[in-house]
């Protein structure tokens, strides 16, 4: 049910290969037609439930993204100046060779249905690939082939979406990456956007299974012999615990699934460690999503 109420876009580059941006002068004037077909190329991607936050290790206010945003939230006027500064942004981030060139859009939407709310959001989005497509009319004795390069409007490459809600805590961000998750499109998380995950019952499930796993495959068998088998029957029975429940403990499902306290013990100080080190905190009780 979102409206688009008004779209920039700017052409950006790699900065390294010194493409420079390409600034447009003005917002783009749509028709209905172009906004249908605009709508379904920006939203059509975005089906996860996985939400995340903008954030800053030392202040929010220090993150980039989620300051130009808040300001075109508060002022949707601005968003021509801000998405100048929001490109800008993303040129400097823009440093691994193989990033590629591509459209940048700036959208404000309105009227977005997120967890039974009816608000605004702000869509930031990159076209990086064309597709080659055959255009062909009829003539009065033929037909005449054209060959024409485009956007594939089923193929979003990069996107995000920013939801004005939770301000405080870094809006509710989903976000979209076509691209496998390799080492030169980390820029578009990491380092653009600056995004953690968000704290609810999904997340939190995906996380505690995610953890679980990584302990089991590739952390125990460096402290103790364990077959592949063993490792399996641990798997199967954290799948069993997060079927049959409706809540997770961490204390009942450490008793339940892994059970001998030596292990429970590894995987605690194993949680705790990733903890440290990547600054996410696993929740210890939850509703299971």
């Amino acid at each position: 049910i979102s409206e688009i109420s008004s779209i920039v876009i700017h052409q950006v580059g790699n900065k390294l290969n010194s493409d420079g941006i390409l600034f447009s002068k003005k917002k783009v004037n749509f028709s209905k037609e172009l906004k249908d077909v605009l709508i379904t190329y920006f939203m059509k991607p975005f089906k996860s439930k996985e939400y995340y936050n903008f954030y800053h290790n030392s202040d929010l206010s220090l993150n980039e993204v989620y300051v130009y945003i808040n300001e075109i939230f508060k002022n949707p006027d601005s968003i021509f100046s801000e998405s100048i500064n929001i490109v800008k942004h993303l040129y400097d981030c823009s440093t691994h060779p193989k990033i590629k060139s591509g459209e940048f859009y700036t959208v404000y939407f309105k009227d977005c249905l997120f967890e039974g709310e009816t608000i605004n959001a702000i869509g930031l989005f990159k076209s990086e690939n064309k597709d080659t497509f055959l255009k062909v009319k009829p003539t009065d004795e033929n037909f005449k082939v054209e060959i024409n390069e485009g956007i594939n409007i089923n193929n979003l490459d990069k996107g995000c979406l920013i939801f004005n809600t939770t301000s405080e805590k870094g809006f509710v961000v989903s976000i979209v990456d076509g691209i496998s998750k390799s080492e030169e499109t980390v820029y578009w998380m990491d380092n653009f956007l600056k995004v953690k995950h968000r704290q609810d019952n999904y997340n939190n499930t995906q996380d505690v299974l995610s953890l679980y796993k990584k302990f089991i495959t590739k952390e125990l068998p460096q402290q103790i012999e364990i077959s592949k088998a063993e490792q399996v029957n641990f798997l199967n029975k954290s799948l069993i615990f997060f079927k049959e429940n409706d809540s997770f403990d961490l204390e009942e499902f450490a008793h339940d699934v892994m059970e001998q306290p030596q292990l429970i013990e590894k995987f605690n100080k194993y949680k705790s460690e990733y903890e440290s080190s990547t600054n996410v905190k696993i929740s210890d009780n939850f509703s299971i999503s």
